[in-house]
């Protein structure tokens, strides 16, 4: 039998193609859920592109908070959990009920830190609803919106991160990713 600290996790490729229609089915999703929401704040970096298609969707404010705990190895390796000091958005004056968007849930790290934290940054906040592509079987916690439930714990490859260091030793193509499916 392996060690699960050893082994090496299997891994899942996302095309653009699966990756919109993962957006397209989280908002699907909060459509028909009927909450009402006037703003969006993304955690970024992994929540940035789902939360500015969801912002477009739903006509509502983007806000960016910037927290990032895979920073090293290309992003590849979980360190200590940084959360930006501000939130940053154009608008002077952030919304109420707010959907918080992120990529995934993998340890649960991330919401589990950023929920508390969120009415500080934002006295006004009435309600709070979180919404992911994914979480992972393992995660401790759960989001309200969930496009997919993922039975294990693989590593998510998204079509974007053909551009992290780590995978640049081969040119990048235009179109689809140039990853081996």
């Amino acid at each position: 039998m392996s060690n699960p600290t050893t082994t090496r996790p299997e891994k899942l490729f996302v095309s653009w193609t699966e990756y919109h229609q993962l957006i397209e089915q989280l908002a699907l999703q909060i459509h028909r859920s009927e909450w009402q929401f006037n703003q969006i704040v993304a955690l970024a970096r992994g929540g940035l592109r789902v939360g500015d298609v969801l912002s477009r969707m739903f006509d509502v404010p983007l806000a960016v908070w910037f927290v990032s705990s895979y920073r090293e190895h290309a992003g590849t390796t979980q360190g200590a959990l940084q959360i930006g000091g501000s939130i940053a958005s154009a608008n002077p004056v952030l919304g109420d009920r707010v959907l918080l968007v992120d990529d995934l849930i993998d340890t649960g790290a991330t919401l589990q830190h950023v929920l508390p934290v969120l009415p500080q940054r934002l006295p006004h906040l009435r309600e709070v609803r979180s919404a992911v592509l994914w979480t992972k079987a393992h995660a401790p916690i759960r989001a309200d919106y969930v496009a997919q439930a993922l039975p294990g714990n693989p590593w998510i490859v998204q079509p974007f991160e053909v551009y992290d260091a780590a995978e640049l030793s081969q040119p990048v193509q235009s179109g689809e990713s140039n990853r081996k499916k």
